[in-house]
């Protein structure tokens, strides 16, 4: 009779080992094709692949002027499994100048890293200084599995332009995730144009190929160097920036909050981006740069913020000559449409104003800042007979929008703001029963209420009307070498108003200038219009603000100056913005207003260091 007992065990058994089988087959897969460790295992016994990192690109200012350049940079890297077990700490520690509890602590940071193997170059030590690095490499064959990497940190010719130009730092974990140009250790842009150009700057990294012997000493290149691949550096930026304006422009700001922005019409081309407080930008390189940063991030002056793209600011009223190019182009007031103003707006509610001729046209009302006469004509604008109030309130927001206001105008540098332009929707959720009116928020109209701005999208305003009627969008970069500069700022944006209105505009701007609210920058020779802005603040004194371009035809600046809690636009907003557009078209201050830049120069209204 069949035992079918036996016959189902033999099945078992069978089933069995294959089972193990597959469990070692699957388990040899994973060590010879899937296990990186073992593989690097094996290669990091005869050889080690050493990282070459190519020099990163040069900075130039528009003037040819050398700014950022390349220092060398040494690391101290080991690989933690050539090391060893009698490798002498305490002797590395002496020769690096630290105690063996300095080095010990380096040690346990750089185990913590995730990106951590012991079969892999590992930093152990950043930034060595020459010295340092002359007396290790003439006691490195005592420290098996220990080797020097070369590196380049930036070195600044100015010490100005920090918004500008960013750092470099090393990567965070999520860029290591995120690039595989990157390796734990290596370096990237941080702010700046470093940011928003790293991967034009960085270049492409090479590689050299080392023989080690049993101890894990370096003995030389395999094939005398035949497998090597050498760097290719990045490359170079040219910057549409004027550095000598930039520093003068520095200066100006010293001991005050804000910012200055100058813009060649023309071309969009950034020729100033000044912030306040700012930092010296040597400060984030080298072994302190950690220490620094931190100090930088903690100082309550935020010298880290970049007012001129991320200060969201009142424009003031900087912002009617945009309500002007509105009110014409919708045909609500015409060049000999007259509003009264006496001492102010007066329908139901007050607008105060600062006395002058009543009734006034729109160049007149603007030479003298007349705020009546936009609230008239927002009031006018809004409640027309027949019209719907949401639909017109967006035809205004569309024409702002349209200008370079509400959303970032797209400079080539990290973290622009986008200011705010309410809409309709806005306000009929802030009203109850969407009930509001022009009067409800007539101060929009002369830049107050929920108008929000960058110091830039007022700058780029200023730069359209100096073209009477376009922009390029604005931006730092000139220059790439060997490539074309990004097509979107060579793009011309025209707003829907006809050029006409921006002649009308400028004119009036320029009767601000020789005898209106911005006389302060009436410079003999160089034909410049303005246009004064003090801005409320709810949190302190007024923001002082001033726009201008020069000439009056064929501008070749235009310039916005914000600075905060400074009081009446005439104070410091028109001499700072004069003195830069003085400078740049003249290269220097003339005697008669020498007093004037040694006022702006030595003021301190921050109450700090100046």
């Amino acid at each position: 009779m069949k035992d079918y007992n036996l016959e189902n065990r033999k099945y078992i058994i069978v089933g069995f080992l294959v089972l193990i089988l597959l469990i070692f087959g699957i388990r040899l897969f994973n060590l010879q094709l899937s296990d990186n460790k073992y593989k690097e295992s094996a290669l990091s016994n005869a050889f080690l692949r050493k990282v070459t990192f190519p020099a990163r690109g040069l900075v130039y200012d528009r003037n040819g002027n050398l700014v950022v350049f390349n220092e060398p940079a040494y690391d101290v890297m080991l690989i933690p499994k050539d090391l060893g077990k009698d490798f002498d700490t305490l002797a590395l520690a002496g020769v690096l100048g630290l105690t063996r509890e300095e080095i010990l602590g380096k040690w346990e940071e750089m185990r913590r890293q995730p990106s951590y193997s012991a079969y892999t170059p590992q930093k152990l030590i950043s930034h060595l200084s020459p010295e340092e690095y002359g007396k290790l490499q003439e006691k490195l064959y005592l420290f098996p599995g220990v080797f020097v990497q070369t590196r380049t940190i930036r070195d600044y010719r100015y010490h100005a332009g920090a918004n500008i130009l960013g750092n470099i730092r090393e990567v965070s974990q999520s860029e290591l995730e995120n690039d595989d140009y990157y390796r734990p250790g290596d370096y990237t842009g941080d702010l700046g144009i470093e940011k928003s150009y790293e991967k034009t700057l960085r270049g492409v990294k090479g590689e050299e190929l080392l023989m080690k012997d049993a101890l894990g000493r370096i003995k030389g290149k395999f094939e005398g160097g035949a497998r090597d691949v050498a760097p290719v550096s990045g490359k170079n930026l040219t910057l549409s920036i004027d550095m000598e304006l930039q520093e003068y422009g520095e200066q100006l700001m010293k001991g005050k909050k804000g910012a200055i922005v100058a813009i060649e019409p023309s071309t969009g081309e950034i020729l100033a981006l000044v912030t306040s407080p700012n930092y010296d930008p040597s400060l984030l390189t080298g072994k302190e740069r950690g220490r620094n940063y931190a100090a930088l991030n903690a100082d309550p002056q935020l010298p880290l913020y970049d007012r001129s793209i991320q200060g969201a600011y009142p424009p003031g009223s900087t912002f009617k000559p945009s309500q002007a190019l509105i009110l014409l182009q919708e045909g609500v007031v015409t060049l000999g449409t007259a509003y009264p103003c006496y001492h102010g707006y007066v329908n139901g509610l007050r607008v105060g104003c600062h006395g002058h001729a009543s009734p006034i046209a729109l160049k007149p009302a603007l030479q003298t800042s007349c705020n009546a006469y936009f609230c008239w004509g927002l009031k006018n604008f809004l409640d027309r007979k027949g019209g719907n109030r949401d639909e017109l309130f967006t035809r205004w927001k569309d024409y702002m929008v349209s200008m370079g206001y509400g959303y970032p105008l797209g400079v080539d540098l990290p973290h622009e703001r986008r200011g705010f332009i309410p809409n309709a929707e806005f306000y009929n959720n802030s009203f109850r029963g969407n009930k509001w009116s022009a009067n409800s928020i007539i101060s929009i109209s002369i830049g107050q209420g929920e108008i929000l701005a960058t110091p830039l999208q007022i700058a780029n305003l200023c730069a359209t009307i100096a073209n009477r009627g376009f922009f390029y969008t604005p931006h730092i970069v000139k220059a790439v070498e060997g490539e074309e500069i990004d097509p979107k700022f060579k793009e011309k944006h025209a707003p829907d108003i006809k050029r006409d209105y921006y002649e009308a505009v400028a004119e009036g701007m320029r009767m601000a200038v020789l005898g209106g609210t911005c006389k302060g920058a009436n410079i003999p020779g160089l034909e410049v219009s303005g246009k004064t802005g003090t801005a409320q603040n709810p949190h302190g004194k007024d923001h002082s603000a001033f726009m201008g371009f020069a000439p009056f035809n064929n501008p070749k600046i235009a310039v916005v100056a914000y600075i905060e809690n400074a009081g009446f636009g005439a104070t410091y907003g028109v001499p700072i913005g004069s003195l830069m557009i003085e400078k740049y078209l003249n290269g220097e201050i003339s005697e008669s207003r020498k007093g004037v830049e040694q006022r702006m120069m030595s003021t301190n209204l921050t109450g700090g260091k100046n």
